[in-house]
């Protein structure tokens, strides 16, 4: 479990907001609590090495920050078990985001994005729609559009 700082509310160790008041739980902020304080109950927490901002709408500003080499973005869906890196679902009313719309993987220092067969399209910097299994590679600062939603991809450095 991850203790929020401001609120101190245990959220779900993957968790990036607090479930309580919305702070982020950054991996610097983040203190691990269990019933029990053997070691074996620490948890390590990846740095994140990029990160996606919302850029419009009533959750601009919002941040993804980005631990892994692959991270899935689209909307969460229990019965459908889809439970991606960056979820959507509150922030895409209009459903305009596929539930497994796009991945972004990391090689090395390099990033790409690949359309995950979306119905809507992800676009990069306004520019043709992504085929299916078509990869580009991001840079920072590149927008990406998947559905309705606009993202601004930067890398932590």
């Amino acid at each position: 479990m991850i203790t929020c700082q401001r609120c101190n509310t245990e959220n779900l160790t993957n968790s990036q907001y607090c479930d309580e008041c919305g702070l982020l739980l950054s991996s610097i902020a983040m203190q691990t609590k269990k019933s029990s304080e053997k070691p074996d109950d620490v948890v390590v927490v990846k740095m994140p090495h990029a990160r996606l901002v919302m850029e419009r709408g009533r959750a601009a500003g919002k941040e993804f920050l980005l631990h892994d080499d692959e991270i899935q973005i689209g909307r969460w869906d229990a019965d459908g078990g889809i439970f991606p890196d960056v979820d959507l679902d509150t922030d895409d009313p209009e459903a305009k985001v596929s539930r497994r719309h796009a991945c972004i993987v990391r090689r090395r220092d390099q990033y790409t994005i690949e359309d995950l067969g979306s119905t809507n399209g992800t676009f990069i910097n306004r520019g043709r729609r992504l085929m299916p299994g078509d990869r580009h590679d991001l840079r920072d600062g590149d927008e990406i559009i998947v559905g309705k939603t606009f993202l601004r991809f930067f890398m932590i450095k």
